[in-house]
């Protein structure tokens, strides 16, 4: 309320023509564009396979995570959202997707892994905050979480999951739902993840949810085998297919475009996420922070 929300401020200084769309599209399936990408799978693999030999645990996913957080440290008006057809900064970078509560047992259902980054994370930072929410969702002692809890609770009475979602959506639409909720749903945050790889899917185009604010949406698929010419010779390469879908009314294309050539170059480059940026840029100066992660044994 007032501009001001628990997970961001309003921006009021911006383009006419990116200030009317909320407007023309006010919601967020609205406004959907979706892209494709197919990043080098041979590449990242040899990088995977190094950081193996030096002790180092690294997946696909995290690669992708971290190269969209190192993006978004140079690209901040793409961390913004839309709310009631205002523009926020966002004050947080979030990102959720889904494990499964036992890897072995498919049955037993999903948890979402909500994890904050800071906008200085290397890769290793990345994965170290990735592997501790996972443990903490898996491991022995973990408990029903706040979010299962809530949906237990919504459908123990007909009716009542109706009047709870109403009532978030109309919070959250004028600014009022209170911080430490937003910070347990899913769909409040600079991006959703899906690896559809994992149950061996081809990547898909993820509808954006209209509940929530997130404004970015991956998905990655099976490898797939494409010739291509290298040095005058066709050969057979492997590529990881990723289908991106976004809310457009959140930043003019230039800067989207600014964004997605930055992670394409961190994706063939990620030895370049080892070290933190020299420098990370914030919307309207909002700053944020998160404490470093310590290391999973």
């Amino acid at each position: 309320m007032f501009g001001r929300r628990p997970d961001g401020r309003r921006v009021n200084d911006i383009d006419p023509v990116v200030k009317i769309t909320p407007y023309v599209m006010p919601q967020r399936c609205d406004a959907q564009i979706f892209l494709k990408h197919r990043t080098d799978m041979e590449l990242l693999a040899s990088y995977i396979h190094k950081q193996a030999d030096k002790g180092e645990k690294l997946g696909y996913m995290t690669i992708l995570i971290a190269a969209y957080v190192r993006a978004l440290s140079q690209n901040p008006c793409v961390n913004r959202f839309v709310m009631n057809k205002q523009l926020f900064a966002r004050n947080n970078c979030t990102v959720s997707f889904n494990v499964l509560k036992d890897p072995y047992h498919i049955d037993k259902g999903e948890l979402v892994c909500k994890t904050r980054f800071d906008l200085t994370d290397t890769i290793y930072d990345v994965r170290d905050r990735i592997e501790a929410n996972i443990d903490a969702l898996r491991g022995a002692n973990a408990e029903e979480g706040f979010l299962e809890k809530l949906l237990n609770f919504g459908f123990a009475v007909p009716g009542l999951a109706t009047f709870l979602v109403a009532l978030i959506r109309l919070l959250d639409r004028y600014g009022l739902c209170p911080g430490a909720l937003l910070n347990e749903l899913p769909f409040h945050g600079s991006m959703y993840m899906t690896n559809v790889a994992s149950i061996r899917l081809h990547e898909v185009n993820h509808h954006i949810y209209n509940f929530g604010n997130i404004g970015l949406f991956f998905s990655l698929g099976t490898a797939e085998r494409i010739v291509v010419e290298e040095n005058g010779t066709m050969r057979t390469k492997r590529f990881l297919p990723i289908g991106i879908t976004a809310d457009e009314r959140i930043c003019s294309g230039a800067h989207y475009a600014h964004f997605f050539t930055d992670m394409r170059r961190y994706l063939l480059h990620p030895e370049l996420l080892e070290q933190p940026p020299e420098k990370v840029l914030f919307d309207h100066d909002l700053e944020y922070s998160e404490a470093k992660p310590k290391k999973a044994e």
